[in-house]
């Protein structure tokens, strides 16, 4: 049985019905205006008697510019409410799509428009639940994956001195390798968690953590001191994600580190390697969860989800990552907002 907003006749639920009565108005408007107009210029048509000089037809042309005005501000304001609520529904759906899930439509008044918001609000409600639950999933899974890694590890460890150093060196390389997917993607689910909030932010050295880092693979380093505002132990994972990809497809190159402040306030944070490089086509999918350039081979390493997670964390602390353009090897930006504007000494 439907209900009161659906019933047809019902003016104030009836776009539609509103729209027609308002141009019906306005077409009478005009029609009576325009009437009082042919009486006042044309009196003899009308069967009135002249009196006095025959208006000038420049005061008809006014009058008709007087009618169209009249018109068309009693027009606005319907046509107004309408657009402005459907910019409003158009500005929410945009912040959804862009990843805000917790977005919802204000639901004003009772007509199509109020019920495609309501309708809208239920399905960012039930796909919001839907995405939680999955990553909810993913998390639970990965964590779960951590026993049973354990005992394959023991497990390895123990048949170790049966077996060939081929083998053994295998099984280190796939456990290692499990490893690291299982605390990637764990971390992944929990960067992308729903309403996950920076875990108290605080002023953080990044050319100390670059300094360790950088010392971990011997990479140059080029930098001055300077803070950034986030999480310790989140930049130290963007940093190390960075320098493994650099070691990881260099080919054996030397890996240049420099970290500059730019203009903007921002840091740049680049990271390059002397390696074959990354196509054009393929410099943005390179940040895709997964996603492996055309002839990279596994036992090289890596699960894919290096630059993701370079991704997530620069975002999360306000920054950005990209592939820039090289004339040889690889290269990687990062930028973050600054900490301060501090001078200081290069290292």
């Amino acid at each position: 049985m439907p209900d009161a907003a659906s019933r047809p006749g019902v003016l104030g639920r009836r776009l539609y019905l509103r729209f027609y009565l308002a141009l019906l108005a306005s077409l009478l408007a005009a029609a009576f205006l325009f009437g009082l107009a042919h009486l006042r210029f044309d009196p003899v048509s009308a069967g009135l008697a002249i009196v006095g000089p025959r208006p000038h037809a420049m005061g008809f042309v006014v009058l008709l510019a007087v009618i169209a005005l009249v018109v068309a501000a009693g027009a606005y304001p319907v046509v107004r409410r309408l657009t402005g609520r459907l910019e409003r529904l158009q500005r929410s759906v945009d912040a959804w799509g862009e990843g805000q899930l917790g977005t919802r439509v204000a639901v004003e008044g009772e007509d199509e428009v109020a019920r495609l918001a309501a309708s809208f609000n239920r399905s960012a409600a039930r796909i919001e639940a839907l995405v939680g639950a999955q990553k909810s999933l993913l998390a639970n899974a990965s964590h779960e994956l951590r026993s049973p890694l354990a005992r394959i590890r023991m497990a390895a460890e123990l048949m170790a001195e049966q077996a060939t150093p081929a083998i053994r060196a295998e099984l280190r390389r796939n456990v290692a390798e499990l490893d690291q997917l299982i605390d990637e993607v764990l971390l992944a689910s929990r960067l992308d968690a729903v309403g996950a909030a920076m875990p108290c932010a605080e002023e953080v050295d990044l050319t100390g953590i670059l300094a360790e880092e950088c010392a971990r693979v011997n990479a140059t380093l080029d930098a001055r001191v300077h803070s950034v505002m986030g999480e310790p132990k989140l930049l130290r994972r963007m940093v190390r994600n960075l320098l493994e990809n650099a070691v990881r497809y260099g080919a054996g190159s030397a890996i240049a580190v420099r970290l500059a402040a730019a203009a903007d306030a921002t840091l740049r944070l680049d990271v390059c390697d002397g390696g074959p490089g990354i196509p054009e086509a393929e410099r943005e999918r390179i940040f895709e969860p997964f996603y492996r350039i055309a002839g990279a081979s596994e036992a090289a390493g890596g699960v894919g989800l290096g630059l993701s997670l370079v991704r997530q964390i620069a975002r999360r602390h306000g920054g950005e990552v990209q592939c820039m353009p090289s004339d040889g090897g690889g290269c990687l930006r990062v930028t973050l907002p600054q900490a301060n504007l501090r001078p200081a000494p290069t290292l």
